[in-house]
């Protein structure tokens, strides 16, 4: 059995927010989990070419805007999965962190991290 507490588990600053990560690669249960903060007002252009991602929002408000540009809506209780590798906008509104708890298939090493100062979209 697994138990973590939230201040024991790995955090990267990924780019435009925190990731703290509750399960990885070397736990072997072939998934990740982790507890996403959102800086609020940041606009990132992503993309997991080797993992599927399901988020949860449990705080704030954001966006996730696809490739036509359709912007669904993120407030607690949404969940949105990138269920074919998706690129995609993550948008946190200008007053308030978004706050995502998000499942990562495969499992994530732990060192993973974002370049989002590039034109195309951060990806691993």
């Amino acid at each position: 059995m697994i138990i973590r507490k939230i201040d024991d588990v790995p955090s990267v600053d990924w780019g435009n927010g925190l990731s703290r990560r509750f399960l990885l690669n070397s736990d072997n249960m072939g998934y990740t989990v982790t507890d996403t903060i959102v800086r609020a007002g940041t606009k990132s252009r992503l993309e997991y070419r080797n993992h599927l991602e399901a988020c949860y929002c449990i705080e704030g408000r954001g966006e996730v805007i696809d490739l036509d540009g359709v912007a669904h809506p993120i407030e607690p209780g949404t969940l949105y999965a990138l269920d074919h590798n998706d690129p995609h906008f993550l948008v946190a509104a200008p007053d308030t962190d978004l706050r995502l708890v998000c499942v990562f298939s495969p499992a994530l090493r732990g060192n993973e991290r974002h370049s989002l100062d590039s034109a195309e979209f951060s990806h691993y």
